[in-house]
């Protein structure tokens, strides 16, 4: 076994002076601070793996000339030794994350291995291998061209240098590479004209370059990667619009017009320092900390382009990120800047929220900033609760943003979870105080729905199919609730299946998220009924096909029986037999149904017209 000194000596020697007292995390920490060789991702940092009684707490730290991985595992527990047994599932855990040298320490033992390519496992060490040389650069960390491997990176690189300018990969290809993120588009910024190198790019791979002049951007496509150029620039803004007014910048004003830190760094694409990470306002370390900030005075940003508060939020939620505070402030105070943007931008946004893993993030930051009272007051309205006589509600808002969360859970359909979020939003007109009774929302279900079309059409969002899908989402949440709580009729699930139709699985995939109480033996029970619920429906489905229910009997089927003209008659046979079939009074099929038509036509006095 390795001790603490045998394993840290080579750097004391080599590298830096580490006080003896620190522990092992911190001392590693230090030394990449010293050497300025941030760590550039640390996998949720308090990230927990459990190991028989020993809890582990991982960090992912990339460092040094070649930016291989390192993982530091550091025990929580440091009374409980570490076992050789404990090590191996440390091992195969680090063999998921490709790691290729691990430290690891309980405060009283110490290890350091690393990963044989050969033997395909882990081996003991007694020497750390040496680190990337102390770069002389004061703004810039190198080493980053593990993520430019592409190609076409250097195809763009040796395109600028070419024209004579030079080009950076900026934005959110940068983040997601520290936060190990798929990326699925780059964005290049050249102190130069972007459309030219774009041009250029184009030639030398065989892409197809669309040019946006008004703009001033290029993008082609490669590989199945959207690849965007722009032009280094600086913006100033008029109050009344947020189009800004352009003027050609160097990368450090482009930088600087970016809405957040994490997204103005930069990877040099320069031969001379191909893959330098350009940092000029400590975005690294904000991804660190997952934090959120402006590169300049928050209400300046926030002012220029209002956009950017919805779109921190968005990111926030995205991300699992904090808003800096003074960020928040900033949204407050600009948020009646909101009146400024297109409908269809907000609802962009918002699709975007709504599709995250958790979206009640950004709807509690949208209500917190209030923002959500610029663009979706009846969404705020739930907010609150009202009592009368001693006797409250269920505060509506948090209610909604749990189901919304729920759905989340089970579906990624966007406009399920916008079902979810509307849901309730008929609750407040239809709120009543029942001396006796309490609180109630009576037809609520009806009045939301009826909300529905409003609201998109309020947000600029589709007034087709997708609209109606929500619409009669909402309209029917209750019914799969008053069949768990009344007696499971077939009747009644034939009614539910003729009116969901297609749409049956997703409304009870809501119904079920809607169950929520802190009484746990409530909720224990109503989900209980809610699973007879399914499985009834199955068996009706299966006996009487009611999800596509098409009626037998067709209107040109009565005119040519009873050679009538079209009439209110007909409507009423072939209500009567919809009826019917649903109540269970017959099957569903033609023999039971023409019975029935003939029946109910002598009944109304018609006569069969033979031909």
């Amino acid at each position: 076994m390795l001790s603490m000194e045998e394993v840290f000596d080579p750097l004391r020697k080599k590298y830096v002076a580490l006080t003896p007292e620190e522990n092992v995390r911190q001392q590693f920490i230090r030394y990449l601070n010293e050497k300025r060789l941030w760590p550039l991702h640390m996998m949720a940092s308090e990230t927990e793996i459990s190991i028989g009684e020993v809890k582990l707490r991982c960090d992912i730290v990339c460092y040094g000339k070649d930016l291989c991985p390192k993982m530091i595992v550091e025990c929580k527990r440091p009374t409980v030794k570490i076992s050789s047994r404990t090590f191996e599932q440390i091992w195969n855990y680090a063999l998921i994350l490709k790691v290729e040298y691990i430290v690891a320490t309980n405060g009283m033992q110490t290890f350091a291995c690393r990963y044989d390519g050969e033997k395909k496992q882990y081996v003991f060490i007694s020497d750390i291998p040496a680190y990337a040389e102390e770069k002389k650069e004061e703004t810039m960390t190198g080493g980053n061209d593990i993520f430019l491997k592409d190609k076409i990176f250097k195809v763009i690189s040796e395109t600028a240098a070419e024209h004579g300018v030079r080009a950076f990969v900026i934005g959110g290809f940068v983040r997601d590479c520290f936060l190990q993120r798929p990326r699925n588009d780059i964005d290049v910024v050249v102190e130069g004209s972007g459309i030219e190198i774009a041009q250029a790019v184009g030639e030398k791979v065989r892409s197809k370059v669309s040019v946006f002049r008004n703009f001033g951007t290029a993008m082609l496509k490669h590989n199945g990667v959207e690849i965007e150029f722009v032009g280094a620039r600086k913006e100033s803004y008029n109050r009344n619009s947020r189009k800004p007014i352009v003027e050609d910048g160097t990368l450090e004003d482009d930088q600087k017009r970016r809405d957040f830190t994490v997204n103005a760094l930069a990877f040099s694409l320069q031969k001379e320092d191909y893959g330098n990470l350009v940092d000029p306002f400590g975005g690294v370390a904000d991804l660190q900390k997952g934090l959120l900030r402006t590169p300049l005075d928050p209400d300046i940003t926030y002012s220029d382009d209002p956009l950017r508060m919805i779109r921190a939020i968005r990111f926030a939620t995205q991300l699992n990120f904090t808003i800096v505070p003074e960020s928040i402030e900033s949204i407050k105070r600009n948020r009646k800047r909101l009146e400024i943007l297109s409908r269809e931008r907000i609802a962009e946004e918002m699709n975007k929220i709504l599709l995250a893993p958790k979206p009640s993030i950004g709807l509690n930051l949208l209500l917190q900033t209030g923002l959500l009272d610029e663009f979706l007051p009846q969404l705020s309205a739930l907010q609150g609760v009202e009592t009368m006589e001693g006797r409250g509600h269920k505060e509506n808002f948090a209610h909604t943003l749990q189901v919304l969360d729920n759905v989340a859970e089970q579906s990624d359909n966007l406009w399920l979870r916008w079902a979810a979020l509307l849901h309730d939003i008929g609750k407040p007109a239809t709120k009543r105080y029942e001396s006796g009774a309490g609180w109630t929302f009576h037809g609520h279900e009806v009045v939301g729905a009826k909300m529905v079309p409003g609201i998109f059409k309020q947000l600029k969002m589709p007034l087709n199919e997708k609209m109606k899908y929500v619409q009669k989402l909402v309209a029917l949440h209750l019914r799969p609730i008053a069949l768990v709580e009344d007696a499971v009729t077939d009747s009644a699930v034939r009614r539910l299946l003729f009116d969901a139709g297609d749409d049956i699985d997703d409304l009870m995939i809501l119904c079920n998220a809607d169950i929520t109480s802190k009484n746990e033996a409530k909720v224990r029970r109503l989900k209980s009924n809610f699973q007879m619920v399914r499985q009834k429906l199955v068996e009706v489905e299966e006996k009487d096909a009611i999800r596509n229910f098409k009626n037998p009997i067709t209107g040109e089927l009565v005119m040519e029986y009873y050679g009538i003209e079209p009439c209110n008659l007909i409507g009423q046979i072939k209500d009567y037999v919809k009826e019917a079939i649903l109540d269970g009074t017959i099957e569903n099929n033609f023999e039971q149904a023409f019975e029935l038509m003939k029946a109910k036509g002598a009944e109304l006095g018609l006569k069969h017209i033979k031909t």
